[in-house]
């Protein structure tokens, strides 16, 4: 395996590793909010995803893709598109659960599994290509 090879595989293993504790973290806080807190399933949504952002953020920028931004401008750039696809991202993951457990009566449980394997996949790319890649 070249050099290459292993840099990649490392990266996404780091990104499926991450992305399960992500989502575990998305769905424990969903989880959390609907059933001990009572909220309804679009507002737990939206709070679950912001919790799944912040970690996902910290753990991408070190240890997935490794990031090295220098300055505070860098740094905000780099927030503010991983922010930004995630918001788009999250909108999807919350129009998902209105649609099919909402409005379709899905299982919101297994609608939330659903949509998270689907943006997790999203975020990935957006990552890599847009957010952490590697300028220079």
């Amino acid at each position: 395996m070249t050099e290459t090879e292993r840099e990649r595989f490392r990266e996404v293993a780091g990104y499926l590793f991450f992305g399960v504790l992500t989502t575990i973290v998305n769905y424990v806080s969903y989880y959390a909010l609907t059933r001990g807190l009572g909220m309804g399933v679009t507002a737990a949504t939206v709070w679950a995803w912001g919790l799944a952002v912040l970690f996902a953020f910290v753990t991408n920028k070190l240890w997935v893709f490794r990031s090295r931004t220098r300055g505070l401008a860098a740094l905000g750039r780099e927030l503010s598109a991983f922010v930004a696809a995630r918001l788009f991202s999250g909108l999807l993951d919350v129009g998902m659960m209105w649609l099919f457990a909402e409005k379709l009566g899905w299982p919101d449980m297994w609608v939330k599994i659903g949509g998270n394997v689907f943006v997790t996949a999203l975020n990935y790319v957006f990552s890599k290509r847009w957010i952490f890649r590697r300028r220079g």
